[in-house]
């Protein structure tokens, strides 16, 4: 009787961890629905969103994300205008209502404007996401007359369903090059960031910079180092938008001769 018991005990147990394994799974499943995203490759071909662009060109694209701030952006500025460079800027909608002026000279200087959200949230849920992309957007707009239509996720982080919901706002979504993450928000060292950028840009690159969200003096520095040597090489500097362009254009060519 005694071991009719254990044999029922040990049934009942393998019972259970089966019930739980399969819940598990299924939670596990579900999450992996929820937060998928279908890939690069698809993303490319669909247009949707962009992580560099393929030409034997000397164009590359500089980003800046989490701005604009008080203290570093116009150094940033002042760089730029040096080189005759041209920039996007993802900005952040909070920072641009404390610092409108940033935003003003940014636009009147000539570069691209593009949203980064308006909390920098690294999780949102799709409604959230929605709601901040409309109010950094309006924030934009009422500074300067101009509605951006490039959004890039917080952290690079995507879904499936996040893209979809900027697509359906009006954007383009906006990553970087994978070997152009400079890092720079981490403070890796200024000759760590040039290394970064000298060592790895090919045409087309999209480069990944921060000029808020801590201190970016290692980021001006290293700046001030690539920027003219890039120029000296016969880089040119274009928005994302004038990356993109090129690059319809070009398809356009190709299409044309065929």
């Amino acid at each position: 009787m005694a071991r009719s018991d254990a044999l029922k005990r040990r049934y009942l147990i393998a019972f259970s961890i089966g019930i739980i394994v399969i819940l598990a799974f299924n939670i596990v499943s579900h999450a992996g629905e929820m937060y998928k995203n279908k890939g690069r490759r698809y993303y490319e071909q669909t247009g949707e969103v962009v992580w560099e662009i393929k030409t034997t060109e000397k164009i590359v694209a500089i980003t800046f994300d989490d701005g604009p701030n008080p203290k570093y952006t116009a150094q940033v500025l002042d760089l730029l205008a040096k080189y005759e460079a041209k920039a996007t800027f993802f900005i952040i909608g909070e920072n641009a209502e404390k610092n409108p002026e940033l935003v003003l000279r940014q636009y009147e200087e000539g570069h691209e404007l593009a949203n980064h959200t308006y909390t920098h949230p690294w999780t949102s849920s799709v409604q959230r996401l929605e709601q901040e992309l409309k109010q950094t957007n309006e924030i934009i707009f009422s500074i300067t007359g101009f509605r951006p239509t490039l959004f890039r996720p917080v952290g690079g982080q995507y879904t499936d369903e996040m893209i979809k919901t900027a697509v359906k706002n009006g954007f383009k979504v906006v990553m970087w090059s994978w070997h152009q993450d400079t890092e720079d928000w981490a403070n890796p060292g200024v000759q760590k960031i040039v290394d970064t950028v000298l060592n790895g840009t090919k045409p087309g690159n999209v480069i990944l910079f921060h000029d808020s969200g801590g201190d970016r003096r290692q980021t001006l520095q290293a700046l001030a180092k690539i920027l003219p040597e890039l120029k000296k090489q016969g880089y040119q500097f274009l928005t994302i938008s004038e990356l993109l362009d090129y690059q319809s254009q070009n398809q356009n060519q190709n299409q044309d001769v065929h």
